[in-house]
């Protein structure tokens, strides 16, 4: 396959990965097609891969040392970690794309940060993660959060995961460790459960959770990550990770595997983000603010 200058060999392009019949000639096809979309969301950033090499009904792994194998024109950074270091896999173009898809690297997940500033996240993620596969409650926890942000100062852009829940995505200025931008978006999810205690909680052990719907911000913490927008999951008809308006995620048809590899392009050409994800926001006068509330 093509790919501006280079040429990827795609192997065993028949093979199924996924039920219903769908290639990995199919995903390198969605993934061409998606490129110009989803790439703004990878350039600069760390990459977790989850691979599965015998398809979605076999053994998966999730891969963060890029191997030696892959080719030396793919961009690698070297991140601390304790005890040492990872080289993760950065993908700043198509043909690095279409070279993981033939890895069978099905799902992405990204950093929070980018590469030169890796200690310093430029976005923040809600992850909302239902007791069970019900959306009507995911729809009203979003809904609350969007209201809760409004009120702070801050956008925010919501995203199904292609799973069961939605993830809503904070553009933040870079300027706070991780450390204080979990903190932050803790004391969010924290206020909201605590307006919502029936619905909504914050207790990271399901035992805890008592059929509640969990406000996850752990994914804001170093070397944490969020599957990536337009990514595919490793679910019956390939469903995609989608961008949408939140006018989208209000209608009663939306749900958390809407978009699959057969429409996530059209729904991209759209541009549902288009002035959400602008500028990162400082998250000082946010802070203030918050804990106004929580004062009065």
């Amino acid at each position: 396959m093509r790919a501006g200058s280079r040429s990827i060999d795609l192997h065993r392009p028949d093979k199924v990965l996924i039920p219903d019949g769908i290639t990995k000639a199919d995903l390198a096809d969605y993934h061409r097609e998606i490129a110009p979309f989803m790439l703004p969301h990878l350039r600069g950033r760390p990459l977790m891969l989850e691979r599965h090499p015998d398809g979605v009904d076999g053994p998966r792994f999730m891969q963060k040392d890029t191997p030696d194998s892959y080719p030396e024109w793919i961009r690698r950074v070297e991140v601390a970690k304790e005890g040492g270091t990872v080289t993760h896999t950065v993908c700043e173009d198509t043909a690095t794309l279409l070279y993981l898809v033939d890895q069978a690297a099905l799902t992405l997940h990204r950093w929070q940060s980018r590469v030169g500033r890796i200690d310093r996240p430029d976005r923040l993620v809600f992850d909302l993660d239902p007791a069970e596969d019900d959306f009507t409650e995911v729809r009203e926890a979003a809904r609350l959060l969007h209201g809760m942000l409004d009120e702070l100062g801050l956008p925010g852009a919501p995203m199904t995961t292609g799973s069961r829940g939605v993830h809503i995505v904070v553009p933040i200025d870079g300027h706070h460790d991780f450390d204080e931008t979990r903190e932050f978006a803790k004391e969010v999810a924290d206020a909201l459960a605590a307006d919502h205690p029936d619905t909504l909680t914050t207790a990271p052990r399901k035992k805890d959770r008592g059929g509640r719907l969990y406000l996850d911000v752990l994914r804001n913490g170093y070397a944490q990550t969020a599957v990536v927008p337009y990514s595919v999951r490793a679910g019956k008809g390939a469903p995609v990770a989608t961008p949408l308006t939140w006018e989208q995620l209000a209608e009663p048809g939306t749900h958390a595997r809407r978009w699959t590899i057969a429409d996530a392009v059209a729904q991209a050409r759209t541009n549902p983000w288009s002035g959400l994800l602008g500028k990162g926001r400082a998250l000082g006068p946010a802070r203030r603010k918050l804990r106004a509330r929580k004062g009065s």
